[in-house]
């Protein structure tokens, strides 16, 4: 009978992981929408995120610059 339970939790927790990590692609995805890239390859979005990756590692006042950009068009649409 606990085998049982433990099972249970284990799939409940499973299952709130696979909705939680779910919802953060979804976020993500509508990141990409909001930037007006949806059209754009993969290939493209994924090098150009890599690219982004370094950047912000090595630059502290791009990240800043990008960060106020973010921030005012989250600003227009209220969010």
């Amino acid at each position: 009978m606990a085998l049982t339970r433990y099972e249970r939790m284990r799939q409940a927790s499973s299952t709130e992981a696979r909705k939680r990590d779910t919802r953060e692609k979804i976020e993500l995805g509508g990141l990409i929408a909001k930037a007006g890239l949806r059209y754009e390859k993969r290939a493209v979005l994924l090098g150009a995120l890599i690219e982004l990756g370094r950047r912000l590692k090595s630059d502290e006042t791009e990240r800043t610059r990008l960060a106020a950009i973010g921030a005012e068009a989250f600003g227009r649409d209220g969010e």
